[in-house]
């Protein structure tokens, strides 16, 4: 079943809401120039420039966001900076340009989280999430084996593995996660080609066996941990609309094979 059994005018909707909702970050992997090597030599406070632009973008697309997704953005920045300081920082798993975290990259996280949740919810999208779905695997696992191929990556490679693993258990986030994953790989490739944040040769430069790409494929795994510790936020702050949602799941399945029955 591929993407041409979606009828043509769900398909246009789904593109259309693709681009107004994900579009806008692969215009953002142009403007990561602006914190680029080459820009630093001629502009010193290009990185500046750069964090101005993302908190008005994500300013934007708050200001534009249901109260849910509101709230989920706000664990975003906070999960984004410690993640950052942790991963980056303290155990020197990549190293940004100025070996700083730039305020552009918390707030990034937060940006891509709640258009890709925003994009993943709606219904047309919901409604073809199994073709879509399978269309995003073949996607992802060419791309991961292009860069292995290619640029011998292989961490980025047994990270891609690793998110697919993760999936098999979570039927219901994977449209969220595969689509998550696609974005973070076009805003990796950008990021490392000006020089804006590097990856080290080996999996966080410890694991020799492991050679990687700058950045690796799977980086997106990591992103598991900020988007499961933001709905982990969110449940435990609404717990009683967290417990009826669940109900109403529950008996929307129940009805659904009642019917099949």
């Amino acid at each position: 079943m591929s993407t041409l059994s979606i009828p043509s005018t769900d398909l246009k909707k789904i593109i259309k809401l693709f681009n107004r909702k994900i579009g806008l970050f692969f215009v953002f992997v142009g403007a990561l120039y602006l914190d680029s090597v080459h820009l630093a030599e001629r502009f010193e406070y290009n990185q500046i420039l750069t964090n101005v632009l993302m908190l008005l973008a994500f300013y934007w697309m708050y200001s534009r966001s249901v109260k849910r997704t509101k709230e989920l953005m706000v664990y975003a920045v906070i999960l984004g900076f410690l993640g950052e300081y942790l991963f980056s920082v303290y155990l020197e798993m990549y190293t940004y340009r100025l070996g700083n975290v730039p305020l552009y990259v918390p707030f990034g996280h937060a940006a891509v989280f709640g258009r890709v949740y925003a994009f993943s919810k709606a219904s047309v999208v919901h409604k073809h999430h199994k073709v879509l779905e399978r269309f995003m695997y073949v996607l992802i696992l060419l791309f991961a084996l292009g860069y292995l191929y290619f640029f011998n990556d292989v961490f980025g490679f047994v990270m891609t593995l690793g998110v697919f693993a993760l999936l098999i258990k979570r039927p219901k986030d994977r449209l969220f996660f595969l689509t998550m994953y696609i974005i973070v790989a076009v805003l990796e490739i950008g990021g490392p080609a000006y020089g804006a944040w590097k990856w080290p040769d080996t999996a966080f430069g410890v694991f020799d066996f492991l050679p990687s790409n700058n950045a690796p494929s799977g980086i997106s795994l990591f992103y598991f941990l900020l988007d499961v510790g933001c709905f982990v936020l969110y449940t435990q702050r609404n717990k009683s609309t967290w417990k009826r949602f669940k109900n109403i799941r529950r008996l929307t399945k129940i009805t659904s094979n009642n019917k099949g029955n």
